[in-house]
């Protein structure tokens, strides 16, 4: 089972930690990503930092400010965070991130963020195993008490939120001192 996982993790490009030489390359989010069997240097920025140093995340950032969790994501954690780009927010009606931002949609946005959190720290290896020991599917309960779907779509995992929206991780394993990042290309909806 452990080679069946681990097959399938490096035919998702997903990055494995483990023992030996460091191979690096840039991600389409400027993050640097280490190969399967790499030693990654022990992380020293929180969730909130990482984001709040990439541009990609811009809009991220200023959600988790408007919504006043950038406290709670700068924690201990663990915190599984999967993240929408600017292009994933850009996706969204127009005037909908303006409107959520507003003092008065406090609650309805901290509602959707705490819909891209899970607790602990869920790599990806640890995802492909849940869908594998599922049958085809993974149920993670996020932080705000809904759940999501995740499965694997040919070389991609799709996670599938309670409205029914889709959304893949486009990068994984952005290791954080309190959790990690999986990049994700869609903002996920709680029903």
């Amino acid at each position: 089972m452990k080679n069946i996982v681990t097959a399938t993790a490096a035919s998702l490009a997903f990055v494995l930690a483990g023992c030996g030489n460091a191979e690096q390359s840039t991600s389409e989010t400027g993050d640097t990503t280490y190969a399967a069997g790499a030693e990654q240097p022990a992380p020293a920025t929180t969730i909130v930092d990482a984001a709040a140093a990439n541009p990609d995340f811009s809009t991220l950032v200023t959600a988790v400010q408007a919504a006043g969790l950038a406290e709670t994501l700068s924690g201990a954690g663990p915190f599984t965070v999967f993240a929408p780009t600017n292009a994933a927010f850009g996706k969204l009606p127009a005037g909908t991130v303006e409107s959520l931002t507003q003092p008065a949609q406090r609650d309805a946005l901290r509602g959707i963020l705490t819909y891209h959190v899970v607790s602990g720290r869920v790599g990806a290896a640890d995802l492909i195993s849940q869908i594998q020991a599922g049958g085809g599917t993974a149920t993670l309960t996020t932080v705000q008490g809904a759940t999501l779907t995740a499965r694997q779509s040919g070389s991609s995992v799709v996670l599938t939120d309670a409205a029914g929206g889709t959304s893949t991780v486009t990068t994984t394993d952005l290791n954080q001192s309190n959790g990690v990042i999986h990049v994700i290309d869609t903002v996920l909806m709680p029903s």
